[in-house]
């Protein structure tokens, strides 16, 4: 009866062996590395099998051997160990499921080891010791069991030999397993295995930027420019390739050229941001093998510290303009990655409203911008990094700051002028109506010159922000013809709109709702999609407050055309939804009986 028992249990464990053992295309393969290393494996036990008369006798002989080998050379080393396994086999547990448990603790104990060796005596004799020891497991790193310990070996190798790097090169199983230290090895000899993994983060970074810029939530409070600049490189992409770049400088500048040529065939501005992203997250991880060999650092730095602030103060403008005048000529990489960081829209926002508060603060000073000192913006060319200032020559940037900053001051002056105005009493009011028209030298500087164009923008947005309805529709024909269609850019309009939620009530006027959307939204949705989604965005959020006849009006004028998108086709459906809801009942519609009584008629009395 106990051989019966003991039979039954050699049957199940069999069974237990042939369910846990790997199946499919390489599995002779994965368990060829133990017959390199003189270990006997399932497949010694499957031939043992296929060529025996007797099975049962076969397997009784095969459990005789592997208990001699079990207190010898393949087994675990412990003398209560005889004891312990009859003990193990009274209370049902499978011997298969007692030696995983081991091998599982060993592996563990294994890992530990390994990290310790890399942390351990010189440099020379513990990266030795990591080779010897990857030279006698790597026959084994196809075996699901093994595998982590040799690429913990791996891991830890300042330099995995070439020949191995190219045999995981060649496995996609094995280059997956492998960790992103073992990755950069054969990244920085790889460019276009490299670009196929940095691509789809690229990818995503952008998408994560338009879903923010196309989002249906529409406030002033939280727009695209609220996160910090702490905040923004936590990202899943920042952080990812800042992973995957590590202390690598190849890699580095890799991602860089990346970035280059994606901004010079796109003009996506997105791009500009991560590549200050990037270098201010290894800049956090004090990467210094990075930061010190990157021209391009510490004026990043300056430029972070003062779009954290959201402020540039006069020495910071010293500082970042002495970065720019200290770029050598025949430097033209250095400024056209200065460019890119500069093109920045959080930095072109964090400019731009600095000129906007330092003009006012020379209005309260009765001062004019003589002697105001600007950042000179740089641009990448189409057809390359050869760079021109964006206030153009000296001539051009002198008049800038003598006439177009001047002209932006005269309007803060006017809304200063008619405010007190508005709240005299109305026996010393003046004839002080509000200017309606804008004069020409404006609108020629917001199509000719970016940086005018730029600053003007942001001097709407204040406006708009300041819920001065006056101003915003004296200058808002200006924003029909820009600089690049600046007026008509997805991060104008996506600030526009939110600070258009301040003056909500207005959208009841009619005349206000056809200079904003016949006047200026409605000249370009034709012709650039963005602006009809940007359009639709707004009547989503404030559809309620137009007047109805202007509504249906704007609905027909908005109907997505066969080549619209989808993007623009679902925001349109979901309108004409929110607009069915608000049609009354039929029941509603029905005239109600009026209530009032007629008067009776009262004879006229006769003439006397």
């Amino acid at each position: 009866m106990r051989r019966d028992r003991g039979r039954d249990r050699d049957q199940h464990q069999e069974r237990e062996l042939s369910r846990e053992r790997p199946r499919g295309p390489g599995h002779a393969e994965m368990y060829a590395g133990l017959q390199e290393l003189g270990v006997a494996n399932g497949e010694d036990l499957k031939e043992t099998l296929t060529n025996c008369t007797e099975p049962l006798k076969a397997i009784e002989q095969f459990q005789v051997r592997l208990r001699v080998v079990l207190q010898t050379e393949n087994g675990v080393l412990l003398p209560s160990l005889q004891y312990a396994l009859p003990f193990l086999d009274l209370h049902g547990t499978p011997r298969l499921e007692f030696h995983q448990s081991v091998f599982d603790e060993l592996r563990e104990k294994l890992l530990e080891r390994v990290s310790a060796i890399a942390l351990e005596g010189k440099v020379e004799e513990r990266y030795k010791k990591l080779e010897d020891l990857l030279e006698k497991s790597f026959s084994l790193v196809k075996m699901p069991s093994i595998q982590p310990v040799v690429m913990c070996v791996m891991k830890h190798l300042p330099k995995v030999p070439e020949k191995k790097l190219k045999l995981v090169m060649a496995d996609k199983d094995l280059y997956k397993a492998c960790a992103v230290e073992v990755k950069r090895q054969i990244w920085q000899d790889n460019q276009a295995l490299f670009g196929d993994e940095v691509s789809p983060l690229l990818k995503q970074y952008i998408l994560e930027k338009e879903n923010i810029l196309f989002s249906n939530d529409i406030s002033f409070l939280q727009n695209f420019f609220s996160p910090s600049p702490k905040t923004r490189r936590q990202g899943e992409v920042v952080q990812k390739l800042t992973q995957m770049i590590g202390k690598n400088v190849k890699l580095y500048d890799m991602v860089l050229q990346f970035l280059r040529t994606l901004f010079l065939r796109t003009r996506n501005v997105h791009y500009c941001t991560l590549r200050a992203e990037l270098l201010m997250s290894l800049h956090d991880l004090e990467i210094s093998e990075i930061c010190t060999v990157d021209p391009c650092h510490k004026f990043t730095w300056c430029l972070d510290a003062c779009i954290r602030e959201k402020f540039v103060d006069n020495k910071r403008a010293r500082e970042l303009q002495g970065f720019l005048d200290g770029v050598k000529k025949g430097q033209e990489q250095v400024l056209g990655d200065l460019s890119m960081i500069l093109c920045d829209p959080f930095a072109i926002n964090t400019l731009a409203l600095s000129t906007i508060r330092h003009l006012q603060d020379l209005v309260g000073q009765d001062t004019l911008p003589r002697h105001f000192r600007t950042v000179r913006w740089h641009e990448v060319t189409a057809d390359g990094f050869v760079l021109f200032p964006l206030s153009f020559p000296p001539s051009k940037e002198a008049e800038l700051i003598t006439r177009f900053l001047p002209l932006l001051m005269s309007f803060v002056v006017d809304d200063h002028t008619f405010t007190v105005d508005q709240k005299l009493p109305s026996e010393e009011k003046g004839p002080i109506p509000y200017p309606s028209t804008i004069p020409e030298a404006f609108t020629k500087f917001l199509q000719e010159n970016r940086i005018a164009c730029e600053i003007g923008l942001y001097y709407i947005l204040h406006i708009t922000k300041q819920r001065n309805k006056n101003a915003f529709l004296r200058l808002l024909p200006a924003l029909v013809e820009t600089f690049s269609d600046l007026a008509f850019s997805d991060i104008f309009l996506h600030l526009l709109t939110g600070n258009l939620t301040l003056l909500s009530d207005e959208f009841a006027l009619e005349e206000f709702c056809t200079s904003l959307f016949d006047g200026f939204f409605l000249t370009a949705c034709s012709r650039k999609e963005n602006v009809h989604r940007h359009v639709l965005r707004l009547l989503l959020h404030l559809h309620h407050k137009v007047a109805p006849a202007k509504l249906e009006s704007l609905q027909k004028a908005l109907e997505p055309t066969k080549q619209s998108g989808e993007a623009v086709k679902e925001l349109y459906n979901q309108l004409s939804e929110k607009l069915e809801l608000r049609k009354p009942s039929p029941a509603e519609v029905t005239e109600t009986p009026s209530m009032e009584l007629p008067l009776p008629t009262v004879p006229t009395p006769a003439s006397r």
